[in-house]
């Protein structure tokens, strides 16, 4: 790969992009220009603009944007839609981050005469390959640098001496060994490595930064009803929401009532295993809720094919291939299938559990007068079901005769 001239960092304002930053100024002696997202991580951004400019980044390319919005509406929600889960436990919350990140990257490259894009991602994991898929994927002939694949900085005593030597602030939180890595937008945070890494001990209480221990979650029940309109919620508690609003109201929601936490081990697309503590308190709420309106309003032959699609749809989110056509394909026939997916969901919250306890929709094709015990008024002939059975155990009988007759 030829020396890029300007290059657009995933610039987060910490120590390692930061180092990042210095590094492609002194290896490439190229410009930098730093993209900054606001996911919903629940830092102040601005640090990292002042950070940036202390690094000698031109305030002109700084670039800071407020992308909550987007991610929830067009990520976040397209892929609940799916009810996507990983390996079975698994919401996706870093993984759905990383293309909105790649394709701002992309389009700000593009915007700056820039010919490359950089990430902070380790060689060891995923995100590598869902950076720079996304990336490709939307501009093929960008240039993708990943330092961590390049550089000699392999221990934290090298970064941190480097840092000193380029002048780089060290938080004094960082000079010893950080306890666990976090990741963090307004779907999840992650944590992983340190004191995570042995997958038989239990993770210490304040790896957890979202959501109250389900011990010490309120003594009381909490009941709240969500509105869906097309397979997304739009209302909570009858008050409309943006979809940013939406997840953060069920965040604090599902956080108070310890809604959401999850111990996992995960097999990583570059081969190896990890154990992460994640949590999700609004998404767990959106996942239970929309399955619970599916349950009225899904046909059962759309609900079943949705569900053997699902883990396909998810692997393809988990490995980076968001911008791939055939999650697209996938996208397309889960989103008509959430046409009458319209309705509302009551749910109660305690101590760590979400459970749909009621749902009510227009488009129900829930039938009283079908499954009720009492007189149906003539809705159902149960004398149908015989020949049902009949036609439906005739290869079984076959089967059975045949096994007999060898006997």
């Amino acid at each position: 790969m030829s020396a890029p001239k300007k290059v657009v960092l995933a610039y987060s304002g910490g120590l390692d992009t930061s180092i990042i930053l210095k590094w492609l100024q002194i290896e490439y002696n190229c410009e930098v220009v730093t993209f900054t997202a606001d996911l919903g991580q629940g830092e102040e951004l601005e640090p990292a603009r002042k950070k940036a400019e202390l690094l000698g980044i031109k305030p002109e390319n700084i670039h800071i944007e407020d992308v909550r919005e987007e991610f929830v509406r067009d990520f976040v929600f397209p892929m609940f839609r799916a009810n996507a889960v990983y390996e079975g436990l698994y919401l996706l919350g870093t993984s759905i981050a990383r293309p909105l990140i790649s394709k701002r990257l992309v389009e700000i490259a593009a915007e700056n005469d820039a010919d490359a894009v950089a990430h902070g991602a380790t060689g060891k994991g995923n995100d590598q390959v869902r950076f720079e898929l996304s990336a490709y994927a939307l501009n093929p002939d960008i240039k993708v640098i990943a330092p961590w694949r390049e550089w000699d900085l392999s221990s934290r005593t090298k970064l941190l001496q480097f840092a000193e030597e380029h002048q780089i602030p060290i938080a004094k939180d960082k000079r010893g060994e950080a306890p666990f890595s976090v990741d963090a937008n307004l779907l999840h945070t992650s944590s992983e490595g340190k004191v995570l890494e042995d997958p038989a001990v239990e993770a210490p209480d304040y790896v957890y930064q979202r959501t109250v221990s389900p011990e010490k979650a309120p003594d009381v029940a909490e009941h709240i009803e969500i509105t869906y309109a097309n397979g997304d919620p739009v209302a909570l508690n009858g008050k409309p929401l943006s979809p940013a609003e939406m997840l953060t109201e069920l965040n604090a929601l599902g956080g108070k009532h310890g809604v959401g936490r999850l111990d996992l081990v995960e097999g990583r697309y570059v081969g190896m295993k990890s154990r992460g503590i994640y949590e999700t308190p609004g998404g767990t709420i959106m996942l239970e809720a929309h399955r619970g309106i599916e349950s009225i309003t899904l046909d059962r032959g759309a609900a079943h094919l949705k569900d053997e699609l699902m883990p396909k749809y998810a692997e393809l989110i988990y490995n980076g291939y968001w911008f791939s056509p055939e999650r697209e394909m996938l996208q397309a026939l889960i989103d008509a299938s959430q046409k009458h997916v319209n309705g509302t969901v009551r749910l109660k919250l305690y101590k760590g559990m979400v459970q749909t306890v009621g749902r009510w929709s227009d488009d129900t094709l829930y039938s009283e007068a079908h499954v009720t015990f009492e007189d149906d008024a003539g809705a159902y002939d149960q004398a149908d079901a015989a020949g049902f059975i009949k036609i439906n155990a005739l290869r079984l009988k076959l089967l059975a005769a045949r096994d007999k007759r060898r006997k």
